[in-house]
């Protein structure tokens, strides 16, 4: 099967997949600036630790992102292949990957209240595409 063009869901799930996907850079690069580069790579146990909160805080939001994009990307392929495209599963999406880029930053600066509400955004976007793959919206 070849896709001449990308549905508007898919297009958002392919760049939510490749902000994901890029998340760990600033990170990593911290600690190789820390570590060095032998230092860094050299560890075992993947548990090379920093001297920074944020490079710390940025990891966890990397893999919560990872985490939900678990839930995320199955939903937008099963509405794929069931052939369901809306406005409101394409502003879902949309939302999804404005709500976890703003989680990323926000979990990176530590700000709590913030943080909890950008997690809950991208929880009510993946709930909404649910409901559309259930034809209840």
């Amino acid at each position: 099967m070849q896709i001449d063009t990308l549905s508007q869901e898919l297009y958002w799930l392919t760049i939510t997949t490749l902000m994901t996907g890029l998340m760990w850079v600033p990170y990593i690069l911290n600690r190789l600036a820390e570590k060095g580069i032998l230092k860094a790579t050299w560890d075992p146990q993947g548990d090379t630790a920093t001297r920074v909160p944020w490079a710390d805080r940025m990891m966890r939001a990397h893999q919560n992102a990872v985490e939900n994009l678990v839930i995320f990307a199955p939903l937008v392929l099963a509405l794929q292949i069931a052939g369901i495209s809306s406005e409101a599963t394409v502003s879902a999406c949309v939302v999804y990957f404005f709500a976890r880029l703003a989680h990323y930053i926000v979990f990176t600066l530590g700000i709590p209240v913030v943080r909890v509400l950008t997690f809950a955004a991208g929880v009510a976007a993946q709930v909404t595409l649910a409901l559309a793959l259930l034809g209840l919206i």
